[in-house]
């Protein structure tokens, strides 16, 4: 079967990352997560991955902390979660290169874009740790940017619990309303907290579609390679 995307920026949640558990590394699941992008590596998809890190600390979430002290914190987790998976992956022969925003070189590549796109192309995986390096910015604005930066084809956004866009909490409101397709006014305008408005901004400004997946099913990542209509696609009209 044919692959819909050449080039892929795959963004996960720290939550994602945790499984059940809510908080710290659940191996089983980043396991399983690894073993799909195994699977779409094999298919020749060069595939790039933004993580997360709100399952040890969440930078906005500070309260009597300085924010930027807080935010680099939280870059920190993302940065452990990297690594979690960059492990897994070559646990199951997959050759993945760690890089993050903050330079930390006895623990990975400091962030290069020309080096970044060479991993790309000769199939190795490459995960973007430390978000943009910047506090006040999220790690959705750090996968808006690096898939702008690497010329991504589309940002496939991992989302835990939901399997796409609502019109409202749909744990809460029973007859909320899931949209199939959307675009970047859209989700503006409705104030839909799908991603910060800084990443979307920055995807419609560069034209970068967005999928909302759930990622309960690591197989729904291999369905969307391949074509399938899963989730919630954001893109221009």
């Amino acid at each position: 079967m044919d692959c819909k995307y050449n080039r892929v920026l795959l963004k996960i949640s720290g939550e994602a990352l945790s499984g059940g558990i809510g908080h710290g590394i659940d191996e089983k699941t980043i396991m399983s997560i690894a073993k799909v992008v195994k699977t779409v590596n094999d298919l020749g998809v060069q595939v790039a991955i933004v993580v997360g890190g709100g399952n040890f600390w969440r930078g906005a979430s500070a309260k009597d902390m300085d924010r930027t002290t807080s935010d680099y914190m939280g870059m920190l987790g993302t940065i452990i979660n990297g690594l979690a998976l960059q492990t897994h992956l070559e646990k199951i022969g997959v050759v993945a290169v760690a890089q993050t925003s903050i330079e930390m070189k006895q623990v990975a590549e400091p962030y290069i874009r020309r080096k970044a796109v060479k991993h790309l192309e000769t199939s190795k995986v490459v995960i973007f740790a430390g978000g943009t390096g910047n506090p006040y910015f999220s790690t959705d604005t750090t996968a808006a940017l690096r898939a702008a930066e690497i010329n991504a084809d589309i940002i496939l956004l991992a989302k835990n619990g939901v399997d796409g866009v609502y019109s409202a909490d749909p744990k809460k409101i029973k007859d909320a309303v899931k949209y199939d397709n959307l675009t970047y006014i859209d989700v503006l305008n409705k104030g839909l907290k799908i991603m910060d408005s800084t990443a979307t901004s920055l995807c419609m400004d560069n034209k970068i579609p967005i999928l909302v997946f759930g990622i309960e099913d690591p197989q729904n990542i291999e369905r969307i390679i391949h074509g399938e209509n899963i989730g919630t696609i954001i893109k221009e009209v």
